[in-house]
């Protein structure tokens, strides 16, 4: 700054830097001669002024007779000593006037004092000390509070007047001079000069933010601590990592959000209980929980023989990929120049609805993040579809560890480079992450240690309250299973029963969620006697448990149900897994020259495992072998790994996107039935489940050889019985070419292919009142293959279970009285649907 006349303002300039400035000028030699003449040379005096701000004044700066005369006390950076000296002067400058109108009477001073030639380095610190009391004071003030409220150094009128910066420039200047001879000056002065306390130098004052300001106002800080060697020696320290050491560090005014420090504590709370549920989880078991050491070595050595036979190709990789990223950067630059923000839309055009957040296209950061993201990804496809591998095996597993190595390295899944997330973080103040980790908590204590995310709340569902609610009785109990029969709700019903045998792997009660969605309720309106198996939560146990045991199983519910109703036929529904034990059970009695079942209803069921669709990873032997091991350890399979594996089989929808919405969003599971349904899974047995993977899953031999059912072998061929199969167009766990392959081999001369809309559950629990699916039928029958049914079916709107029921009634026999289930052992649904792992 500048002074009216142009000239450096020093003045002004001292007081930015703070206390230190003034104090040192205080300390400097001051003469009369040289302020007399400070006045005719102001040019260098900003120079001047760093340079004497830049060297502290030390006892050196005295000359060594006055040095050895009396020593200076000690100088100390601890405020409190100064504040006897400062209470000293403050008389005395209430009294004195304003510096301004003191300048003649130092000055004439000055001249009384020079022909007594007294006046030495020291005397002359001495008078000037003595003389610039009113300066002095407004220094001891800035000391007692060095960090004023804003309001306060508003308010404060500035020294701006051209005298006092003139003043300011003539003690500056003199700070020059302090190595001048010595003068000769009596004993008196000299001691009186050396006795006087010298003000405690003190850092330049830089602007602070108003946390900070509030931090040094606080009390038992460091700033205002006592010297480490004052501390008493029983001072405990700050706690840290709490909302104790918070308020210690910042203060207790320290305007920190009330939200934010209870989120702290909570914080603290969590991460106890989070270590301890991890501690309970069991020791990970290698082969279910990465590929196998043959996959890497066959991954290996095919980029090997590629790097040996085509290194141009992969050259050409690293060219295309880092071409393409310095060009994003450079049309990045050239876009933020132009104050264009918006990203480049992925050359397929395609939408991810990941980034569905408008700041992934109008922010600078996020769209650049989300475009190198797909770039990565497309870089990351295209080595791994150029490997020369001939297994088609080894190729699916590839590019299936591929995508999921793409999907789990989304920017979306980092807290740092999801917008979605760091804006509900700055609205809540942090409470949607403390949230978050809450959610964490849970499912991992939930879970024994594992981490898999809650789709959907478990409180919000009581099976046989509010889902599950369907009028019956338990009507037979063994070991194994429970046999519910359904009250009817009309006057007359079909007289031969039907029987629906649901997969084990999850819960019968999929097909009986609402009234409004319920397959069990419309069947029953539709005028059929109902039976549903409610099969075993298996425990260690039942380790032994194998595939003829639950072929035994439907036998004696076959058994059961004819005892009850009098009829020797049933139809028979199997869905999923039930419906490929149902197609052995079916084998067997052919076999057995039993006619047991009048008609047959598979739902999304495999019996051609000859392609394995997305299974194939979790199909070849190391992962197996893994769940073998896991077996022999457990007696069973536990449903904690069988639900992780089939999340990621869709990995964005069943584990990031759950995983982002509960820990990081902070939102609790949603109350979705079917969600609800999904994450309630079961146990395998250990022998069953090994059979199941390793003769029908892996060697196929149901197709083939034959599979040993009961001491007898079956093979599809041997599936007579009229069969209706109902696949769903984008299964993923039971794909409707698969199906339909299955079908196309069975032996009957009475088969219905249905291809409804939808996946593995929603294609199949679609109600006609929802009209949400459509499904497809075709009269192409099963000579072709897939394609050409595919070819010739028809597309029907709305749900496939009025057409299934036109199927089924012609071969349901005739009407009678309908048939009450009495109490039996109990009302539905039975005990063993509320046992969980």
């Amino acid at each position: 700054m500048t002074s009216r006349e142009g000239k450096p303002d020093i003045a002004t300039d001292g007081q930015k830097g703070g206390e230190n400035s003034s104090d040192r000028v205080e300390s400097a030699t001051v003469s009369p001669q040289s302020r007399g003449s400070q006045n005719k040379s102001a040019a260098p005096a900003a120079a001047v002024t760093e340079a004497v701000a830049a060297e502290p004044v030390t006892r050196d700066s005295v000359p060594a007779a006055a040095s050895d005369a009396t020593p200076k006390p000690a100088r100390s950076r601890n405020r409190a000593a100064a504040k006897p000296v400062e209470a000293a002067k403050k008389p005395a400058a209430a009294a004195a006037k304003p510096a301004s109108d003191a300048q003649p009477a130092r000055r004439t001073a000055a001249k009384k004092a020079a022909p007594a030639k007294a006046s030495t380095p020291t005397s002359a610190r001495a008078s000037a000390a003595a003389s610039d009391e009113p300066r002095d004071e407004a220094r001891a003030d800035k000391r007692a509070s060095p960090r004023a409220a804003p309001e306060e150094a508003k308010a404060k009128p500035r020294p701006s007047t051209s005298r006092a910066r003139t003043a300011s420039r003539a003690d500056t200047r003199t700070t020059t001079r302090k190595k001048a001879a010595p003068r000769k000056v009596s004993a008196d002065a000299e001691s009186a000069a050396l006795k006087e306390p010298v003000a405690p130098l003190v850092e330049p004052a830089l602007p602070r933010s108003p946390a900070v300001q509030a931090r040094s106002e606080a009390p038992n800080t460091a700033k205002s601590a006592p010297h480490r060697a004052d501390q008493p020696a029983d001072t405990e320290p700050t706690p840290r990592g709490t909302a104790a050491f918070m308020e210690a560090a910042f203060g207790p005014n320290s305007h920190l959000p009330e939200q934010l420090m209870q989120n702290i504590e909570r914080i603290e709370g969590l991460n106890q209980r989070l270590l301890a549920a991890l501690s309970q989880r069991r020791a990970p078991n290698p082969g279910v929980e990465a590929p196998g050491p043959d996959f890497f070595a066959s991954t290996a050595a095919a980029w090997l023989k590629q790097l040996a036979e085509q290194p141009s190709r992969i050259i050409g990789q690293q060219v295309s990929y880092w071409g393409e990223t310095l060009r994003h950067f450079a049309e990045t630059q050239a876009a933020l120049s132009k104050g264009l923000m918006a990203a480049p839309e992925p050359e397929d055009g395609a939408k991810d609805r990941r980034f569905a957040n408008p700041l992934w296209d109008n922010h600078p950061f996020f769209s650049f993040v989300k475009r190198q993201y797909q770039i990565n990804a497309k870089a990351m496809q295209k080595a791994a579809s150029d490997l020369d591998i001939e297994d088609h095996i080894e190729r699916r597993r590839i590019d299936w560890f591929t995508r999921q190595i793409i999907d789990m390295m989304a920017p979306t899944n980092f807290l740092a480079t999801n917008p979605d997330a760091l804006e509900k973080a700055v609205a809540t103040e942090g409470e949607s992450l403390v949230q978050g980790l809450e959610n964490l908590v849970r499912d991992v204590e939930m879970n024994g240690g594992e981490m898999i995310v809650s789709l959907a709340d478990r409180d919000a569902f009581r099976v046989g309250e509010n889902i599950g609610t369907s009028e019956g009785s338990v009507v037979a109990r063994t070991h194994l299973y429970e046999l519910i029969q359904y009250k009817p709700s009309t006057a007359q019903v079909h007289a031969i029963p039907l029987v629906i045998f649901p997969p084990w792997i999850n819960k019968f009660y999929i097909l009986d969620l609402k009234p409004q969605n319920s397959l069990v309720k419309w069947i029953v309106d539709q005028g059929y006697t109902l039976f549903v198996v409610a099969w075993k939560n298996p425990d260690v146990s039942y380790a032994e448990t194998g595939l003829d045991d639950y072929v035994s199983a439907y036998l004696e519910v076959m058994d059961r149900i004819q005892d009850l109703t009098g009829e020797e036929k049933v139809n028979a529904i199997g869905y999923c897994i039930a419906g490929t034990t149902l197609s052995l059970t079916l084998a067997l009695l052919k076999q057995q020259g039993k006619d047991r079942v009048n008609s047959a209803t598979l739902f999304t069921t495999l019996t051609d495992f000859e392609e394995q669709g997305e299974f194939t990873t979790y199909l070849q032997n190391d992962f197996v072998d893994g769940i073998e091991a896991e077996v022999q350890r457990h007696g069973v399979l536990s449903s904690q790994l069988m639900t992780r594996t089939f999340s990621f089989l869709r990995a964005n929808d069943l584990v990031w996107a759950p995983a982002i919405r509960s820990y990081m969003l902070g939102e609790a599971p949603p109350a979705f039935d079917l969600l609800y349904w999904n994450g309630d899974g079961t146990n395998l047995p250990g022998k069953m489940a090994i059979e199941y993977l390793r003769g029908l899953c892996q060697a196929n031999t149901f197709v083939k050889e034959g599979y040993t059912v009961l001491g007898q072998n079956v093979q599809i061929s041997d599936v007579t019985v009229p069969i209706c199969a109902i696949a769903c167009e984008t299964d993923h766990i039971a794909p409707w070419r698969d199906s339909w392959r299955g079908v196309a081999q069975m032996g009957s001369t009475d088969r219905t292919f249905i291809m409804s809309e939808s996946g593995h559950i929603a294609g199949i629990v679609n109600p006609p009142s929802k009209k949400k699916y459509g499904h497809y039928t075709s009269e192409a029958g099963f000579e072709g293959d897939s394609q050409s049914w595919l070819d010739a079916a028809s597309f029907h709107p709305g749900s496939w279970w009025g057409r299934w029921d036109q199927w089924l009634a012609p071969r349901s026999g005739g009407w009678v009285e309908a048939r009450d289930p009495g109490e039996g052992f109990g009302p539905a649904p039975g005990q063993f649907v509320h046992e969980r792992p």
